[in-house]
C-alpha cells in the first residue's frame, strides 16, 4: 500500500496476510491478526467489528516494523515482547526461550506433585511450621553480608553458592529475618494465641534453567505457599525472570539467581526441597537440525541443545534431586518425546519412586515425574 492511502483494518489486514504469504509464514492470516492487532492495540474480534477503521501514523510504522521483522521468520512472541502462559502472560524477547503449550502441560504435573494450598500435607511428610521456620531463618542467615542482593532481587551466585539465594525461600537476607508463612500475613510469634503448627507450612520449590521464570512465576502465581527458586546460567534469561517475577507481583516468593542448574540452591536447603521442577535443553542434538527454521535461527540454541541423546542436563538433573529433595519429595522434568522412555529408565535405576511419563496436548511423551523414596 501506498503511503498516501488510507490504510484500513480491513487493508492493512490484507496486506500483512499476502506480503507474509510470499515470504513463506505457514499460517499468513493468524500472523497478521496477531501483528494488526498489537500495532493497533485491538482484540481479534475488535479487528472484525472495525474493518474501517483507519490506522493512525505510528500505527502504520509500527505495523511496518512488525511485518518486516516476521517477513524475516522472527517469532511472534518476540516481535509482540508476550506471550500468554497458564494464567499470567510473560514478557519475551530475544536470546531466552519462548514458553510453549506444552510446558503448560510440565506446570500443571508439578503443581500436581504438591499439597493443595487448601490443605495439610500428610502427616508422614510435613515438615512442620517450627521447623520451616528454622529452615527459613538458616537460609536467610547463610545470605548475611556484604554484596547479598535483597528478597526479591536477582543476583548472581557468589563464590559460596550456599548463600546465593536465602529470599528464594522468603527469608530476609539484610536481617536473617524468617519471613511470613503464607503472602501479606504477620510472622509466627514465638509466644502468643496462635501456635505455630495451626499454619500450613511453606512449599520449597526450585526450578532450575527457568528462561523466562513462566514455569517459577506460573507455581508461585498459583500456590500461595511455594518459594521458589529459579536458576539460570544465561543473564538474558536471569535478567528476564527477574522483571517477570516483579511485574506479576510475585518477587516476594521468586528469586533468580545466575548459576549453573542447582549451585545457587542455599546448602541448607538441600535434602529438604518439596519440589525441582525444570524445562532444561532436552532436544537431541541430531534433531537441531530439522526444527523450524525460526526456532533455529532466533532461539538460543543453549536452550535446547541437549546432546546426542537429548539427556545430558536431564542426568545432572536427577543426581542434584536425590541430593536435594526431601524423602517423599518430587520432580518434573520436560524433555523430548523421543527420550522419555530412556529417561524413565534411568529414574528408576537412581531408586525414585512412582515415575510416571505425561502426554503433551498433541499426545506426545513429554513429561517425566518421579518421587525420592
Amino acid at each position: 500500500m501506498a503511503d498516501n492511502d488510507i490504510w484500513t483494518v480491513k487493508a492493512a489486514l490484507e496486506w500483512t496476510e499476502g506480503y507474509l504469504a510470499r515470504k513463506g509464514d505457514e499460517n499468513p492470516r493468524l500472523s497478521a491478526e496477531w501483528l494488526l492487532g498489537e500495532a493497533c492495540g485491538l482484540r481479534r474480534i475488535e479487528l472484525y467489528t472495525g474493518f474501517e477503521r483507519p490506522l493512525s501514523m505510528d500505527e502504520r510504522d509500527v505495523l511496518r516494523d512488525y511485518v518486516a521483522r516476521r517477513g524475516k521468520g522472527e517469532p511472534l512472541q518476540y516481535i509482540t515482547g508476550e506471550v500468554a502462559f497458564r494464567h499470567i502472560a510473560v514478557k519475551v524477547r530475544p536470546g531466552v526461550l519462548i514458553p510453549r503449550p506444552e510446558t503448560e502441560v510440565l506446570v500443571s504435573e508439578a503443581l500436581a506433585l504438591l499439597p493443595s494450598a487448601d490443605r495439610p500435607r500428610a502427616l508422614d511428610s510435613r515438615m512442620t511450621e517450627a521447623e520451616a521456620q528454622e529452615l527459613l531463618a538458616a537460609m536467610a542467615a547463610e545470605g548475611e553480608g556484604e554484596g547479598v542482593p535483597s528478597p526479591g532481587s536477582v543476583g548472581a551466585a557468589p563464590s559460596d553458592p550456599a548463600g546465593a539465594a536465602p529470599a528464594a525461600f522468603g527469608g530476609d537476607a539484610s536481617t536473617g529475618e524468617a519471613a511470613a508463612v503464607s503472602p501479606g500475613s504477620a510472622p509466627v510469634p514465638t509466644t502468643g494465641a496462635a501456635p505455630a503448627s495451626s499454619l500450613p507450612s511453606p512449599l520449597f520449590v526450585a526450578d532450575l534453567c527457568t528462561g523466562s521464570g513462566c514455569i517459577a512465576c506460573s507455581i508461585a502465581y498459583e500456590h500461595p505457599r511455594a518459594r521458589v527458586i529459579a536458576t539460570d546460567i544465561a543473564p538474558e534469561a536471569v535478567a528476564l525472570a527477574g522483571e517477570n517475577a516483579e511485574a506479576l507481583d510475585v518477587a516476594d516468593r521468586v528469586r533468580v539467581v545466575q548459576c549453573d542448574l542447582g549451585e545457587g540452591v542455599p546448602a541448607s536447603a538441600l535434602g529438604r526441597l518439596d519440589l525441582v521442577v525444570s524445562n532444561p535443553p532436552y532436544v537431541p542434538t541430531a534433531v537441531l537440525a530439522d526444527i523450524p527454521r525460526e526456532v533455529a535461527a532466533f532461539e538460543p540454541a543453549l536452550a535446547l541443545d541437549g546432546g546426542a541423546d537429548g539427556l545430558d542436563v536431564f542426568r545432572r538433573l536427577l543426581a542434584f534431586c536425590a541430593r536435594a529433595l526431601k524423602p517423599g519429595g518430587s520432580f518434573a522434568f520436560e524433555l523430548h518425546e523421543t527420550c522419555l522412555d530412556d529417561a524413565a529408565r534411568l529414574a528408576a535405576e537412581a531408586d525414585f519412586a512412582d515415575v510416571r511419563v505425561v502426554r503433551d496436548l498433541a499426545d506426545r511423551p513429554r513429561v517425566l515425574t518421579g518421587r525420592r523414596a
